[in-house]
């Protein structure tokens, strides 16, 4: 029994607030923070870097984390690489795959600017990029990524769920796409994962980058990098750590992910995203899926019978509901909301291609997690409501 009344217990803010931006940042549960807190309070010290307890145990609890995190993605240790978020983890693909003048790359008018710049920064080394269309809905066919395929396609790199849409991709059909055709593929989870199951053998993807701070529930400041073949992967960083023998003429890299973590990590981060992780399978992510898909579904569809009222994407949808109030700006909407208690996003949502595309310079966001309520969403129909009248 999906019991959201005792799980708002372990978010305090929600009694002051409702809080409708999950897409950009989730609150954290008291079980993770206190996670963190042990390890300042009780045994803090680097990680790998000593033979006394405390480091003994630091170093256990870090990889420990690790070990919870790959079995959540059904992925092998050495292939998850911790990051301190997934706009670093798709730069460290970008930059660490060999590339080679004419090699393509296929992404989407969907995407984050994460999974955007990185590519269109290869264009002066002479990497094509191709960036193809959605319908209006935000949904994208894979035959339209067929299309674009020519025989120097290296990489499709494709988000799994539209921030701005709440669309959902087809990754398995995107995936034999392009393993048929010699390509690899990566997959941005920032909006997927702990908020639906993600299995990366089932997805068959060769790079999934995802966030700690957003669906799992984990600190700001984490993210992961699953690679299908770590030895394909350039490791971009170099230093402290990461090395089997350093003289002073050369070195050797020690095996994945440890070559791709050099220097001291985010070792509190990484701890709480572990303690996330375990919160989120107790929790059950198929009851989050099915509670959040709901809610967001609910929201989308009454805002779309408002008058003055548009709302974007399909009604099949993932946690994000973007619309926009006839006439208003989107953060004048958002500060309204605000006034009422309400925290939902407002603006580009780092995603200008897919507002171009639509010809809107922003929209506002309301985004769910495991922790909102139907009263919830009540309520932000209720002001939206209010606010249409005065435009009547």
């Amino acid at each position: 029994m999906y019991d959201v009344v005792q799980l708002r217990k372990d978010f305090p803010v929600l009694d002051r607030v409702i809080y409708l931006d999950s897409a950009a940042t989730s609150q954290t549960p008291r079980p993770v923070v206190e996670a963190m807190n042990e390890y300042f309070f009780e045994y803090a010290s680097n990680y790998g870097r000593g033979a006394y307890k405390l480091a003994r145990t630091t170093t256990e609890r870090y990889d420990g984390a690790r070990r919870k995190v790959a079995k959540f993605i059904g992925a092998k240790e050495c292939q998850t690489i911790f990051t301190k978020n997934t706009t670093e983890a798709i730069n460290m693909v970008a930059l660490g795959m060999k590339w080679s003048k004419g090699d393509h790359i296929i992404t989407s008018i969907l995407e984050h600017h994460s999974n955007l710049l990185p590519w269109l920064r290869l264009r002066p080394k002479g990497v094509e990029v191709s960036v193809i269309e959605s319908d209006r809905q935000g949904i994208l066919s894979p035959g339209s990524i067929e299309d674009a395929m020519t025989e120097r396609t290296k990489l499709i790199a494709i988000t799994h769920i539209s921030n701005v849409f709440g669309s959902i991709l087809n990754i398995q059909e995107i995936a034999k796409l392009a393993h048929e055709n010699g390509a690899a593929l990566l997959v941005d989870g920032a909006q997927s994962l702990g908020h639906m199951p993600v299995d990366v053998e089932k997805l068959d993807c060769d790079f999934l980058a995802f966030p700690g701070h957003k669906g799992l529930l984990g600190p700001p400041g984490t993210g992961v990098l699953y690679v299908k073949h770590p030895d394909q992967l350039e490791p971009v960083y170099s230093g402290g750590g990461g090395t089997k023998s350093v003289t002073r003429n050369s070195f050797e890299l020690d095996e994945s992910p440890a070559c791709f973590e050099p220097g001291t990590p985010n070792i509190p981060g990484v701890i709480g995203l572990g303690a996330a992780v375990e919160y989120v399978e107790n929790v059950g992510v198929t009851d989050i899926e099915h509670h959040v898909t709901s809610l967001a579904r609910d929201a989308a569809s009454r805002l779309a019978e408002l008058p003055n009222v548009e709302v974007y994407g399909p009604l099949k949808r993932a946690g994000v509901v973007s619309f926009n109030v006839a006439s208003m700006d989107s953060h004048d909407v958002s500060m309204v909301l605000d006034e009422h208690g309400i925290c939902a996003r407002s603006g580009h949502h780092c995603a200008m291609p897919a507002h171009q595309f639509l010809g809107i310079p922003g929209s506002v966001r309301a985004s769910f997690a495991l922790y909102n309520t139907q009263e919830e969403v009540d309520a932000l129909v209720d002001v939206i409501k209010d606010i249409t009248r005065t435009l009547t």
